[in-house]
């Protein structure tokens, strides 16, 4: 059986809508796996995020290229819980949501906390950018 028959039918099982590289390291050689990857991207079957970061993909009926099965809004947290970061909404989106302000925020900002985070994670031209809150720091 081929890596990407394999990977296929990984897919396929778990309910997952993202993944990180090493979740396939069972599979496969790490080269085996990053080529199998590489073979689903192109295929459109997966679409990559960022660096080791993918998620399941559909064809767009408008443009007929790969797109994410869900919004970047909604993947790009998943990533980062996987990854082992906390995730929490961003000082302008609390500010919105409670009312203080009625300035919509603009843009993907995801508050990390303390981490470090430096891995960019975007489809397109949406990239998420990453907000420092010392206070939010559990």
């Amino acid at each position: 059986m081929k890596i990407e028959q394999r990977l296929k039918l990984a897919l396929a099982k778990l309910k997952d809508d993202v993944f990180l590289r090493q979740e396939f390291d069972r599979y496969a050689s790490k080269a085996c796996v990053a080529k199998g990857l590489k073979s689903l991207t192109q295929e459109g079957v997966l679409v990559k995020l960022g660096r080791g970061v993918y998620a399941k993909g559909k064809t767009s009926a408008l443009s007929g290229k790969p797109i994410p099965l869900r919004p970047v809004e909604v993947l790009a947290p998943q990533a980062l819980k996987k990854m082992g970061v906390q995730v929490r909404a961003s000082k302008s989106a609390i500010a919105y949501n409670s009312g203080s302000t009625t300035q919509i925020p603009a843009g993907l900002v995801i508050s990390v906390g303390n981490s470090r985070v430096t891995r960019q994670i975007g489809f397109g031209n949406q990239k998420v950018i990453y907000e420092k809150d010392k206070r939010n720091a559990a």
